[in-house]
């Protein structure tokens, strides 16, 4: 790819997103909007190489943008667009309070409550990600055809029901956060479990941005807290060969402890902004906290990860703090009890395999092979599917050997 591809890559990556949420301002219409910001990115692939990257390349990319909204506007020649027409012609680039402020109104347009979960997630990762239909599919375990005809049908309930492109006020604001706050952690986790930093760093970003709009609302800080704090850790997660390295073998002094800082002041301050009456995020940014916070795998405090778990499944029951919970449980008060807390547990292909380390640290190997046997059968990242075959064949060897 030539340099200048490259810079407008990087350009659309991180002004995309700003671009397309002052064209909806203006145009009232996300479809259109998209199209017309794509339409801008060819025509920069197209004459950048040829003339160079420009000064401003935002700036560039939102007037030619503008230009192509006109341009489709034109062709499709609706009679009710003069208006529209003639606010693309005479509006100037930005400012960037006016572009934050389109920013936020895009994420809060994304996840009105009028729209199912679902398509809330959906509309989020296309617009506020530039996520294709087929990426979007695989996170939400359908096809790329469903996904499209998703967010098409969710553009057009913008339109019809005339879904206000605002923020909310501040009456609204308890209904509405939480959804842009589900929709921004989702995509954190999507990154985490595929390893993809770059569907990470989006997410970070998009924490940071709705934390910056928002900075006296505690759950965007208690998000930012969590996904920083779990963030800190990426950098020893894999190692250098790319295989997957778990919390306890993990070399600390290769986690981020800038992060970390940052994470345990933004939950701080998020717990002094409730009184210290926890939500999901807080609680879950305090077990990331306790475990950065140690020097060591054997430091950590496993009493009070068992008890924020406790108060997270009170919370928010999940899977996840289920499972989280079976763990320290066993950490805390020996392996039996997790493996009991476990048996209690629908079967998951997580399951397994945590039921599989548990089962090893009892020598108890083929028990624990096949396990992970089992854990195989389900969906998988690729990572953790080479992990978990490698320790497979770990245990089975170990049970080979056993009198």
């Amino acid at each position: 790819m030539r340099p200048e591809h490259d810079t407008v890559a990087e350009t659309v990556r991180v002004e995309g997103t700003r671009i397309l949420a002052t064209l909806i301002r203006t145009l009232g219409d996300v479809g259109l909007a998209e199209d017309a910001v794509q339409e801008a990115t060819i025509a920069a692939l197209g004459a950048w190489p040829v003339t160079g990257v420009p000064p401003e390349p935002r700036a560039w990319l939102t007037v030619t943008a503008r230009r192509k909204a006109i341009d489709i506007l034109r062709r499709e020649r609706v009679r009710e667009d003069k208006e529209r027409l003639a606010d693309l012609h005479r509006e100037d680039v930005p400012p960037d309070h006016v572009v934050a402020d389109d920013m936020l109104r895009l994420i809060f347009t994304c996840c009105h409550p009028s729209l199912s979960p679902p398509t809330r997630i959906a509309l989020a990762l296309r617009t506020l990600c530039g996520l294709t239909p087929a990426q979007i599919g695989d996170v939400l375990l359908t096809t790329e055809p469903a996904t499209a005809k998703r967010l098409t049908r969710a553009r057009q309930k913008i339109a019809a029901a005339r879904i206000p492109y605002r923020v909310p006020s501040a009456a609204e604001l308890p209904d509405r956060l939480p959804a842009v706050c589900g929709v921004i952690h989702s995509l954190y986790t999507t990154g985490h479990v595929d390893h993809d930093v770059d569907t990470c760093a989006e997410a970070v970003r998009l924490a940071e941005l709705l934390h910056g709009l928002l900075p006296d609302q505690p759950m965007p800080a208690a998000v930012l807290a969590l996904l920083l704090l779990t963030d800190a850790r990426r950098p020893a997660r894999l190692d250098a060969a790319g295989d997957v390295v778990t919390l306890d073998r993990q070399d600390r002094t290769r986690w981020n402890t800038c992060a970390i800082g940052r994470g345990i002041e933004l939950l701080n301050d998020s717990l002094r902004r409730t009184g210290g009456q926890a939500d999901a995020y807080q609680l879950q940014a305090a077990i990331a906290a306790e475990h950065a916070r140690v020097p060591s795998y054997s430091a950590t405090d496993w009493a009070e990860i068992l008890r924020l778990y406790e108060l997270l499944l009170s919370v928010a029951p999940s899977e996840a703090a289920e499972l989280g919970h079976a763990v320290a449980a066993a950490e805390a008060h020996g392996t039996e009890t997790g493996l009991a807390l476990l048996a209690g547990l629908p079967p998951s292909p997580r399951l397994h395999a945590i039921r599989a380390e548990l089962l090893a640290r009892e020598h108890r190997y083929a028990e624990a092979a096949g396990e992970l046997a089992e854990s195989l059968r389900g969906p998988a990242p690729d990572k953790e599917r080479e992990y978990r075959r490698h320790r497979r064949e770990e245990f089975l060897t170990l049970a080979r050997g056993m009198p």
